[in-house]
């Protein structure tokens, strides 16, 4: 049975780790920092604070960061001189939260939110994705989906898988030269998953957080080849990574409660080894 073993611990809640040159990125979202962790020298250290919490994190073509602000609903980028506003997405997001982010080859950021009062116990409703350009323009793409979290871009940049994280399932899309998404369809059902974070495989499985039911690999159509428990902790996302991307990164902890998680600080990074390579974004 393959276990996870911690690689970096006294976190608060980590969240959105991405493989990219030669190190995992995350966010340590309720303090609003991003971490780089070298997995050849064992060395975490925060590249980047933000007054606001952070989640979903990306790359664009030149190499600069882009982070979502979950709570002000905007995308910054890091420049020379730290984080700036790359995008104000709250007009195409409404109200609520922003949470997870896949950035495509061209720049282009597919950022999930909300889109309803979940922790105020409103009934779900469909909502969108916002499409942010490298220019930092920003409209509503992808209708009716319901809670996007995590994100994927496949390796040829064609299409995007999302994780409906309330509805038991990731949906996929084909993506349009100007960035919009056609072809809605289900990629993959399964029940009682609550899909958080996601990665992508070359065998085009799909690794998903379940929270309470550890790292789950998943392949198109639902049928499930394996499951790596996390007894007493949660997992919230994950990314292949290392030399020869085998390396399943996880971002874990016991709680995500904002005041809890700041006294107890049990988030994790951990890792296991796994067969098949990641592919595509993250």
């Amino acid at each position: 049975m393959r276990a996870f073993e911690p690689v970096v611990d006294g976190l608060v809640f980590t969240e959105c780790p991405r493989w990219h040159d030669g190190h995992i990125w995350y966010s340590d979202t309720h303090v609003g920092e991003v971490h780089r962790f070298d997995p050849m020298a064992g060395v975490d250290e925060i590249v980047a604070r933000h007054s606001s919490s952070v989640a979903g994190l990306g790359f664009l073509p030149d190499g600069r960061l882009l982070a979502v602000s979950s709570m002000a609903r905007k995308l910054l980028r890091l420049d020379a001189d730290g984080f700036v506003e790359h995008a104000d997405m709250s007009a195409v997001v409404g109200r609520w939260p922003c949470n997870d982010m896949a950035v495509d080859p061209h720049g282009r950021a597919y950022v999930g939110g909300f889109g309803y009062d979940i922790f105020g116990g409103a009934p779900m409703v469909p909502t969108h994705l916002a499409l942010v350009t490298p220019e930092g323009d920003v409209r509503a793409v992808g209708d009716e989906v319901t809670f996007p979290n995590g994100t994927i871009v496949t390796a040829d940049g064609d299409t995007l898988i999302v994780a409906e994280t309330m509805s038991e399932r990731l949906i996929a899309f084909t993506i349009t030269d100007d960035g919009s998404l056609v072809d809605r369809r289900v990629y993959a059902h399964v029940e009682g998953l609550v899909p958080d974070g996601i990665c992508l495989d070359a065998e085009g499985a799909v690794w998903v957080a379940h929270p309470r039911a550890g790292a789950v690999r998943v392949m198109p159509g639902g049928g499930v080849t394996e499951r790596i428990e996390l007894p007493g902790r949660n997992i919230y996302a994950c990314v292949l990574g290392g030399n020869d991307r085998r390396t399943l990164f996880a971002c874990t902890g016991t709680t995500h409660d904002r005041d809890v998680a700041g006294r107890i600080r049990s988030a994790k990074l951990e890792a296991v080894t796994v067969d098949v390579p990641g592919a595509g974004v993250p």
